[in-house]
């Protein structure tokens, strides 16, 4: 049976490829375009001013766009989706603390599509009001990610730690007052807007905290050059799913699984593969998930 799989799979994967030298349009449906558009683009990240969201989103387009920032991830995809937003910046993966679980299942449930991702370097600061000192401090407030990525330095001092929606709203928080028993883990550019003074700079134990962030757009594009595709599907079979991949020699990067909403011990797999939306062998790849999975869905080719 899986031989005759496998060569059913290389005769479809030679007919789109001659479809496709045939000029006939055999590809998953995005629109090919040389760069993003970026030039007036209407920018929506998660957060308030100072969050390395904010940061990453200025880094990546530049004073050519208008930014405004939303209280939640959903808000943010949500924007897109009405156009009231044309890229949601958003974190994806952390190197140390791993996936951003809200953002992936936003992805399945908003039709929204990965256009890009790039890396963030981060570096954590210990920031308090002025006249603080390591001996005084008591609570350190932060993102729970940024506490577990600081947890050995804040172990060290016997702080209490308490969390916060993101970096930069525990940096608003510790400035409102003069008390200086509280500091907050947050970037340098965060504590510079709030006023706080940095006690202490690189407390993250890693040296290669990245993080990846990816750039969202409701229009169904992919550069020339985009060379990644992600997808998500349920399957009680991750094998058979995964043999597409292995059949049309492309390479996975990456795959995740989340629970499946009001289903018990059912799982949505994530999975990123190299390739472009209009090569044969994806399509060919993409075209039997679908006939076998359930609810696949094409996240982006980035």
């Amino acid at each position: 049976e899986e031989l005759f799989e496998q060569i059913m799979s290389m005769s479809r994967k030679l007919q789109y490829k001659l479809l496709t030298e045939e000029g006939i349009n055999n590809d998953i449906g995005f629109d090919i375009i040389s760069k993003l558009p970026m030039e007036n683009a209407k920018v929506v990240y998660q957060g308030i001013d100072g969050a390395y969201s904010q940061q990453a989103a200025m880094s990546y387009f530049g004073d050519n766009a208008t930014y405004h920032n939303v209280l939640t991830f959903k808000q943010a995809m949500k924007e897109v989706r009405d156009g009231v937003a044309d890229y949601a910046v958003l974190p994806f993966e952390n190197s140390t603390a791993g996936i951003v679980t809200d953002v992936y299942d936003l992805l399945v449930e908003f039709e929204n599509y990965i256009v890009d991702s790039f890396d963030v370097k981060i570096s954590h600061c210990l920031s308090a009001v002025k006249g603080t000192t390591l001996e005084t401090i008591k609570e350190v407030y932060s993102h729970p990610q940024a506490l577990m990525q600081s947890s050995k330095f804040i172990d060290e001092y016997g702080w209490n730690k308490v969390n916060c929606a993101n970096t930069a709203i525990a940096a608003q928080i510790i400035s409102q007052g003069n008390d200086n028993t509280r500091a907050c883990i947050a970037s340098r550019n965060a504590a510079k807007l709030y006023g706080l003074e940095v006690l202490a700079e690189d407390v993250n134990q890693s040296s290669i905290n990245t993080t990846k962030f990816i750039i969202v757009s409701r229009r169904k594009i992919a550069r020339r050059e985009a060379n990644n595709i992600c997808i998500s599907f349920e399957s009680g079979s991750l094998y058979t799913m995964l043999s597409h991949i292995i059949y049309n020699d492309l390479n996975m990067t990456r795959i995740e699984s989340r629970p499946v909403p009001g289903k018990k011990w059912e799982y949505r797999f994530y999975v990123e593969f190299e390739g472009k939306s209009d090569q044969p062998g994806v399509v060919n790849a993409l075209s039997g998930i679908n006939a076998e999975a359930l609810n696949m869905q094409i996240l982006g080719n980035y």
